[in-house]
Formats: structure tokens, sequence, C-alpha cells
């Protein structure tokens, strides 16, 4: 068995990372980081991801996945992006990132409202080997907050093909498809190869 240690304090996105793998990787355990949060200075996801990743594997020797994730909006020029997370200033004020987007946006049209979930994920081994991976989601952005599953920007984010938001679909269904889905099922194949016997 291997021991992977998942790089957040965030409950969420740790409760996330765990439905979405499920038992797709026979062998791996994943465990909890309760060492210090580093700063995130870099100027992309993979930077931020990397940062977070490699903070975990020098502080426990272990095998170590982080994520660096945020919305993009295309009229914004990408932005939140890297900085969705205290966009209205504070980090993790979700309800409060969520309304100055929706302000930010109200004058636009519907037709102007695109926009994508982008997750990055960083593995890196206690020896420094790294393996970066990403994955979008793409749809726009609604008028209104509405549903009551997820967290973060899900309320406010109708994905391509629904006419709920992302908070609507419950959990198995955002987890068939989101942005941490698609990237999780390009680092499966890493996270089998390091589980098999002998690794």
């Amino acid at each position: 068995m291997v021991r992977v240690v998942l790089a957040t304090h965030n409950r969420n996105k740790a409760l996330e990372f765990q439905q979405i793998l499920g038992d797709a990787v026979p062998g791996l355990q994943i465990v909890g980081y309760d060492g210090p949060e580093p700063v995130e200075d870099g100027i992309t996801f993979e930077q931020n991801a990397l940062i977070k990743a490699r903070a975990a594997a020098e502080r426990t020797g272990m095998i170590a996945l982080a994520d660096d994730s945020g919305i993009c909006v295309d009229a914004m020029g990408g932005a939140p992006g890297i900085f969705s997370a205290r966009w209205a200033g504070r980090h993790g004020d979700a309800q409060a990132n969520l309304r100055l987007l929706l302000d930010q946006l109200a004058d636009l049209p519907d037709s102007s409202r695109a926009a994508h979930f982008t997750a990055t994920l960083a593995l890196v081994t206690p020896e420094g080997e790294t393996t970066v991976v990403e994955g979008v989601w793409p749809g726009r952005i609604a008028r209104e907050a509405r549903g009551g599953h997820g967290h973060g920007y899900d309320p406010i984010f109708l994905p391509d093909g629904h006419d709920v938001t992302a908070a609507e679909l419950g959990p198995e269904a955002k987890n068939a498809e989101s942005h941490r889905a698609r990237a999780f099922a390009a680092i499966v194949p890493v996270l089998r190869a390091l589980s098999r016997p002998g690794n």
C-alpha cells in the first residue's frame, strides 16, 4: 500500500478528492495534512499547486498531492483565476466572492458569460519528482446563486450541457464531470503505477 498526503486544509476539497478517487486506485491510502500552509505566491495554478505539494512532501517525507483551482471568466480576461478563493478580499469568504462576481457581471448578456473551472493537480515525490495535470470544466455564469450542494462558486456555475448549476447537480453527478474529476482522470494512471508492488 502506498500512502499519499493530500496537501490541503480545506475539508470540502479533501472530501471531494476522496469521493472522486473512490476505489480507482487499489492499494492507495490518502492521508490528511496538518502541516503549515505555504505562501502561495505563484502566478499560475500550476505554480501554486507545486508550491503546496513540494511543501507537504518535504515536511512528511511522503508522496504529496495538491491542487490549485479556480473559476475563470472569459469576459474578465480569465479572472478571478488564481485569486478565486480571495476575490472579495478575504480568503475563503465564498458568499462575498459570489456576490462580487455576480455584481461585476450584472450588465453582461448571457452570451458573454462564458467561464470555466480549472483544476491543476501536482504530485511530488520525496525525491522531488513531479507530475502536473490539468482539468477544465467549461460553462457559464448564472445570474443568481442556486443549489445547496458543492462549495465555492458552484452555485453560480452552469456547466455546459446543463440548465442547473454545479450546486444543483449533487455530488455524484458533479464528481463525474467536474474539473477535479477530469484532472484526477489524468493523474490516476500515475497513482496506479506508484501503488504497484515494488514501487
